[in-house]
């Protein structure tokens, strides 16, 4: 039975994009929203997982879960989903450093 499936996408390649909007709508750049079998969802995952590269992609469907939906993540992303006695939670990580470059005195 086919459920809505939202999938947020940061700079991934075209191909996968098109890939996407083959199954969902882009309703606005890089977000996917679609109403598509667990089979597919599934399927549309491995794809995102297998070619995000230097992106990040987050997917958010309907489960079986206190909340009513789980999260995946794929790429490298400041904020990850972190499980709290049945719940999910986001955790934010640190920023990367930048360099402090001092001019010559």
């Amino acid at each position: 039975m086919p459920s809505m499936v939202v999938i947020a996408t940061t700079a991934v390649p075209d191909h996968l994009r098109g890939a996407l909007s083959r199954w969902t709508s882009e309703v606005v750049p890089g977000i996917f929203v679609g109403s598509i079998s667990a089979r597919v969802r599934d399927e549309l995952w491995r794809a995102v997982t297998d070619t995000v590269g230097n992106g990040a992609a987050v997917l958010v469907h309907p489960a079986a879960t206190e909340q009513g939906y789980t999260i995946r993540t794929a790429g490298t992303r400041r904020r990850l989903p972190v499980d709290f006695d049945g719940l999910t939670l986001i955790r934010m990580t640190a920023a990367a450093k930048a360099k402090e470059t001092q001019s010559p005195s």
